[in-house]
């Protein structure tokens, strides 16, 4: 990047703010998507939205991409700076600016880690239902450029439930408004919902309103285990069809299951080929009712249902699932960590699947995931510098998708394309949808300067 740049960038958020150097660029070369590490030009800070706006400003003059980033957990390459550009940090911005226990609102800034605004809101005595794997960590920001979903999504829904407003700058660094504060809005375009899943591609967004609800009154959590992985899988099926929508349904095959024992010592059933973790919630009396005929479901199919005596033990449960990636990821230098989702009747063909692909490639994959929203994580272990490998890897990655597709599926259900699956996504929604997505893109943002690259733009 040219000296006259670097010192225009210096003189908008101060050289304290702003790094050029290599061995700091570095550091933003990467997310969590295991692809070679791409250095940005420069990385800056803003400490207000003015600065944003002028940094839009000269990104755009100067046709530098501008890569927006916040805790850098992406999963498909959403973060990644593929052809330099500037790297520009939202973790300034991590203010709660207000909850609303009237009409059960929060506004926030884009930089705030979830954890930290699903705690706050819980001291409210409300709750905010979305709740990635990532939310120790992970931003409001990348929850909405993503569309995250969670362990809740089931019952509750995504991040697209509730986002109610948000603030954004353009590509030419103005100031825009969509949606509000009312919980029936109808004026003008849905601004909104075309920022998520968006990726950082339409522009940089800086606020949101956020929908809170009141928490479930009484909750009850299952430990099921089956010696069969199928049967556990047409458990889910079984469970949706016979109109029960429990809060939760995750799975985990045995290869997860001895994996995640062998590192964090759960007391997990380690001889079991699947196991469901399952928690209904609401009403006592309708807890009461909906937890005895999951029971009977799940023993149907050979189910040995154990029932979580406390929090305590509840909390052991589901740290079970969340400790499921970081354990996994102790075993091989690379973790590749796919995200197929299939309607929910077709999981147990999406289970038999995955694990006939992992036989037929000769591949560790580990699976486990949202099961009663048909979302399920596939995550292959392997080394990337093991070239003959690899060449397995994608081939066992095409299939998998190939076969989600088939089942009616989708390429994402929480995690995005970015540049991950950008090579899969016409196969998906067609030629003349992507042609549309450009059209959008490129009469939004006609130099391709936010985020280029991604999903194909």
């Amino acid at each position: 990047m040219q000296k006259v740049l670097i010192e225009a960038f210096e003189g908008m958020v101060g050289k304290q703010n702003c790094w050029s150097n290599i061995e700091d660029t570095m550091a933003y070369s990467y997310d969590a998507f295991p692809e070679e590490p791409k250095a940005p030009d420069i990385v800056v800070k803003p400490q207000n939205y003015e600065q944003i706006s002028s940094i839009i400003k000269l990104c755009n003059e100067n046709s530098i991409p501008l890569i927006v980033r916040g805790a850098g957990t992406n999963l498909s390459g959403g973060t990644l700076p593929v052809n330099g550009g500037c790297v520009m940090l939202m973790s300034g911005f991590n203010n709660i600016l207000e909850i609303n226990m009237d009409d059960l609102y929060a506004v926030v800034q884009a930089g705030v880690v979830t954890q930290k605004f699903a705690d706050a809101v819980a001291k409210k005595g409300l709750l905010y239902p979305p709740d990635p794997a990532s939310l120790k960590v992970s931003t409001l920001g990348g929850n909405v450029a993503e569309n995250s979903g969670g362990l809740r999504a089931l019952k509750y829904g995504v991040t697209s439930h509730y986002l109610m407003g948000v603030k954004f700058l353009d590509s030419e660094g103005n100031f825009i408004k969509g949606g509000g504060k009312p919980v029936k809005l109808v004026t003008g375009y849905n601004l909104p919902g075309l920022m998520l899943s968006s990726e950082g591609t339409l522009g940089v967004m800086v606020e949101f309103i956020l929908k809170l609800v009141p928490p479930p009154q009484s909750r009850k959590s299952l430990l099921v285990i089956y010696s069969d992985l199928i049967k556990a899988s047409q458990t889910v099926s079984d469970i949706i069809s016979s109109k029960i929508v429990p809060a939760t349904l995750e799975i985990l095959d045995n290869f997860t299951i001895q994996t995640v024992e062998k590192f964090h010592h759960l007391g997990l059933p380690i001889s079991a080929q699947a196991i469901l973790l399952i928690e209904v919630d609401g009403h006592e009396a309708q807890v009461e009712d909906e937890y005895k005929k999951v029971a009977d479901i799940c023993k149907s199919f050979g189910g040995e249902v154990h029932i979580a005596k406390d929090d305590t033990e509840r909390d052991s449960l589901w740290q079970a699932r969340r400790d499921a990636l970081s354990s996994l990821a102790r075993l091989n230098p690379t973790l590749i960590l796919e995200d197929a989702t299939v309607p929910r009747s077709k999981v147990p063909a999406m289970m038999q699947a995955i694990n006939d692909i992992a036989k037929k490639y000769n591949l560790l994959i580990g699976t486990f995931g949202h099961a009663g929203d048909g979302n399920l994580h596939p995550t292959i272990l392997t080394d990337k510098r093991n070239v003959e490998e690899m060449k397995r890897v994608e081939k066992a990655i095409d299939e998998i998708f190939e076969i989600t597709l088939k089942l009616e599926g989708t390429l994402s259900g929480e995690h995005g394309i970015g540049i991950a699956k950008a090579k899969y996504l016409e196969s998906e929604v067609g030629k003349s949808t992507i042609a549309f997505m450009k059209r959008l893109k490129y009469g939004l943002d006609p130099n391709n300067i936010l985020n280029p690259h991604k999903m194909s733009l």
